[in-house]
């Protein structure tokens, strides 16, 4: 069923004139009357009883109508639809994540996406910060946070405010009511340490505040997640050193003390593929960016 078929019959049925329709529609009536003929019979009912004197709907043909405009409606919208999404008013944004990253930046930076385009939706998947990179290169992530100092060419990145790294401490632990803390004091503990495998950035960097206090840490357990880590130091498995941003997300049982290392931070970025780059991702990407100048006056 040819879809200007419809449109035809749908002006016929308002005008219930051939000659108006046909001046509406911008033709001549011969090839109204062949579309209506070919409607007709395709459907093999008779949609309108045509005479000298008039033209008007039969029962079939009205009844047609009533499914014929939903049908017309539904297109228009869907030209609306895929016009707004071209210009990035509507649609969504598929953003990896790390469980960690959403105790800094990133919610804001959505807050701020979904003010500036109500039609639009962000739908976060927590993804490792290695995964993340492969997937913004095969177009399955339109941007990624993840925990590195930056993101490997072609991807375009923007740094995120670093995170200060802290001891997490069993409460009952000897230090745990300690303020702040020296790494060289922890020498002689059980560490849980982040698999590298998973995120080489979070263990590089904890290796690195190791290495500048010429500390060797005896490594007891390996965890994907920031968050097992401090569960695991609230279950008296051992110390862990983890970014400052996750004493939010604590719960009982840990305590926290501040690294007396100034350069113990943990980088992140949100990065994006220039190739693939739209409006609508463009918005969230000046979204971060207005997020971090805000947070850094």
């Amino acid at each position: 069923m040819k879809f200007h078929y419809l449109r035809y019959f749908a002006v016929l049925a308002e005008e219930l004139h051939f000659g108006r329709a046909a001046d509406r529609l911008a033709i001549t009536q011969p090839p109204l009357s062949s579309a209506i003929k070919a409607l007709e019979e395709e459907l093999a009912v008779q949609l309108f009883v045509r005479d000298s004197k008039q033209v008007r709907l039969t029962a079939a043909g009205a009844a047609f109508l009533g499914d014929v405009r939903v049908i017309l409606e539904r297109v228009a919208r869907s030209k609306d639809t895929a016009r707004a999404a071209a210009s990035g008013r509507i649609g969504r944004l598929d953003v990896g994540v790390t469980g960690s990253l959403l105790y800094r930046e990133l919610p804001a930076v959505v807050r701020a996406f979904a003010a500036a385009m109500s039609g639009h939706e962000v739908a976060l998947r927590e993804v490792a910060s290695s995964e993340q990179v492969e997937q913004l290169l095969r177009g399955e992530l339109h941007a990624g946070c993840f925990n590195a100092a930056c993101a490997p060419p072609p991807l375009d990145w923007l740094a995120l405010a670093p995170d200060p790294f802290v001891v997490c401490l069993p409460e009952h632990h000897a230090l745990a009511g300690e303020p702040v803390l020296g790494v060289a004091r922890l020498a002689h503990e059980r560490f849980v340490m982040f698999a590298r495998e998973v995120a080489p950035a979070n263990f590089d960097n904890v290796s690195a505040i190791f290495s500048r206090a010429q500390v060797h840490p005896r490594t007891c357990h390996a965890a994907r997640q920031w968050l097992t880590i401090i569960g695991m130091v609230a279950n008296g498995l051992g110390v862990a050193l983890v970014p400052a941003s996750l004493r939010r997300a604590a719960g009982p049982g840990v305590r926290f003390a501040v690294l007396d290392d100034a350069a113990a931070l943990s980088p992140a970025v949100l990065a994006w593929n220039p190739a693939q780059l739209t409006p609508a991702l463009a918005c969230f990407v000046d979204g971060a960016r207005s997020v971090l100048a805000a947070g850094a006056h």
